[in-house]
C-alpha cells in the first residue's frame, strides 16, 4: 500500500490518500480548505487514475474535515467515523464562524465504525482501533501488512495531541497511546495528523510526554 500525504490549511494538517496496485484508494482526514488545495487533491487522484472508495476520519475536529463535503461530492463516496465524534462534527460550523474561518461546508457521516472493525479496499485492509483522548471518538487505522498507523492527533514526533479542547481527556489519551500504539512493534511508522512521520520505537524511547 502506498501513502501519499498533503499538508493543507493554515493548521498544517496532514491529509492522506492510501492506495494499492488495484488503484482503489481511501482519503483520510481531508483538511483541504482553499479551492487550490481541493484542486491539488483532485489532480493527484486523476493523475494516478485512482478510484476513491471511501472517506475515513480519525476524528472530526475542524482542521480534519474542512474538505469532507467536497470529497464526498466530488468522488461520490460515503464518510465513515466513530459515532462518538458526532458531537464534535456538529460543532464545526459554529467554531469556524467563531474563528472567522471561511470555506467550510457542513457535512454528515454516512456510516460509523468501532473498535475491532476492518475496512477493506483493493487488496488492502485497515484495522480500526479506538483511541479516545484528543477527541471522544478518535480512531487510528493500522496496516499490519505494511506496518504503519494513520494515527490522527494522538501521537506525534516527540509530542502528543492536545487535551485542552471540549470532550478531551489527557488520561484517556495517554492510556490509548500506551495500550494501542506502544504495544505494536517498534518499526511501525506513525503517520500523524500534523508534522512529520515517526515510529513507535523512537517515541517509546524519546517522547518526553510518555516517560
Amino acid at each position: 500500500m502506498e501513502v501519499k500525504s498533503f499538508v493543507f490549511s493554515p493548521f498544517s494538517e496532514n491529509t492522506y490518500v492510501l492506495f494499492d496496485e488495484t488503484k482503489e484508494a481511501v482519503i483520510i482526514d481531508p483538511g483541504c480548505l482553499s479551492q487550490s488545495e481541493k484542486e491539488k487533491l483532485k489532480a493527484f487522484i486523476a493523475e494516478n487514475q485512482l478510484i476513491v472508495k471511501a472517506l475515513l476520519l480519525t476524528h472530526a475536529h475542524l482542521d480534519h474535515v474542512f474538505g469532507a463535503a467536497y470529497v464526498k461530492r466530488t468522488f461520490g463516496v460515503e464518510m465513515y467515523m466513530h459515532p462518538n465524534e458526532k458531537v464534535i462534527l456538529d460543532d464545526v460550523e459554529l467554531r469556524c464562524k467563531t474563528w472567522g474561518i471561511e470555506g467550510y461546508e457542513p457535512v454528515e457521516a454516512d456510516k460509523y465504525f468501532s473498535e475491532g472493525d476492518t475496512f477493506k479496499f483493493g487488496n488492502s485492509s485497515l484495522d480500526i482501533v479506538f483511541v479516545p483522548g484528543h477527541a471522544p471518538g478518535h480512531v487510528a487505522f493500522i496496516s499490519h501488512k505494511d506496518r504503519f498507523i494513520i494515527g490522527g492527533d494522538c501521537l506525534f514526533s516527540r509530542s502528543i495531541g492536545r487535551t485542552d479542547f471540549p470532550y478531551c481527556s489527557h488520561t484517556d489519551l495517554l492510556n490509548s497511546i500506551r495500550t494501542k500504539f506502544f504495544t505494536l512493534p517498534g518499526d511501525y511508522v506513525v503517520y500523524a495528523g500534523h508534522m512529520q512521520p515517526t515510529n513507535i520505537g523512537e517515541e517509546k524511547l524519546y517522547n518526553p510526554f510518555l516517560k
